[in-house]
């Protein structure tokens, strides 16, 4: 059973190496595709319009993707801070409720300090565990 499981492993690996060193080659040929392209067009430019023309008209064919990209990125840094930025307030808000404050110190009072912060540290470790348990099942959910 054992070896049926390392020889599956095995498989998957070599299939997934073969693919990445496929997808590696198409990349770089991709690149020299577009790097001998642009010297065409750099060509023709240079003979119909001259050298400063054509080295403007190459820095805004390569401008205009970067400015896309750009936007591109700044849309996804924000839209990736909103649920941080919701779990904040919550937080926040939860902190600020005056019974949330009085429950808090009243199990600080009854357990003690020296007791509670060595189960405050049990318990941040345990809380970094599940989230990472439920990040990592999130992905394997939105693989499948």
């Amino acid at each position: 059973m054992i070896q049926n499981l390392i020889e599956d492993l095995k498989d998957s690996t070599g299939h997934a190496l073969r693919l990445t060193s496929l997808i590696i080659a198409a990349g770089v040929c991709l690149f020299i595709t577009v790097a001998f392209l642009c010297a065409a067009a750099f060509v023709v430019a240079l003979q119909h319009y001259g050298l400063v023309a054509a080295c403007l008209a190459g820095a805004a064919v390569f401008f205009v993707p970067t400015v896309i990209a750009l936007g591109c990125y700044l849309y996804r840094k924000r839209q990736a801070r909103k649920p941080v930025q919701a779990a904040k307030s919550a937080f926040a808000s939860a902190m600020s409720d005056p019974m949330v404050l009085a429950a808090g110190l009243q199990i600080l009072r009854t357990v003690g300090v020296k007791r509670l912060l060595p189960l405050l540290a049990i318990g941040g470790v345990a809380f970094g565990l599940m989230t990472q348990r439920k990040s990592t099942q999130g992905d394997e959910d939105d693989d499948e």
